[in-house]
């Protein structure tokens, strides 16, 4: 039976040579990974890339087609956008692992997506997303976080949100991309 779901990019791996294991975050069930079929190896479409926004017609577990439904242009052309996008897509990989349908976090993510696609100064926007998505599981800060101004700042302020990532969320893992997103911004 055919189903529609709208769907985020969390990865893309390589399976085989002809089908890579989609993992997105869907509207209808949450955290679901798919089977996507005739990419090739190195042909693996611009369309899965890290946080797309996907329309995706499934049959149990694989892709029969999926639509762009929300273009992130700016996430792929700019190279501050791209470092951003993926230590988001790596930390909702790690964090967002269920197969349970929560509306509210899909919308949540959904436009951060579209407002960071959208932010002409993107340098503190991956903090804010922390900040709101730790609201959003149930363990916000309680103190006042400051805008950071200075790239050390900056800097200081992530490597605290990753830390208290990781004493709230059992799954945490260190995110690969955290030491380039800890460069990007001169």
């Amino acid at each position: 039976m055919l189903s529609t779901t709208d769907a985020i990019v969390l990865s893309l791996q390589p399976h085989s040579d002809k089908a890579h294991v989609l993992h997105a975050y869907t509207r209808a069930g949450g955290r679901i990974n798919y089977m996507v079929y005739g990419l090739g190896r190195k042909n693996t479409s611009g369309k899965y890339s890290p946080l797309s926004l996907l329309q995706l017609t499934t049959d149990e577990r694989s892709v029969r087609t999926a639509q762009l439904s929300y273009v992130p242009v700016s996430l792929v052309s700019d190279p501050y956008k791209r470092a951003i996008s993926l230590f988001l897509s790596e930390v909702l990989y790690h964090v967002l692992r269920h197969p349970m349908p929560d509306e509210p976090m899909f919308d949540f993510i959904a436009s951060s997506i579209r407002a960071l696609d959208e932010s002409r100064e993107p340098e503190n926007f991956h903090l804010q997303f922390l900040l709101g998505f730790a609201l959003k599981l149930g363990f916000a800060m309680e103190e006042e976080v400051p805008i950071p101004r200075t790239r050390s700042e900056r800097q200081q302020e992530l490597r605290r949100l990753c830390a208290y990532f990781e004493e709230h969320v059992e799954t945490w893992e260190h995110p690969r991309s955290f030491e380039v997103l800890m460069e990007v911004f001169d």
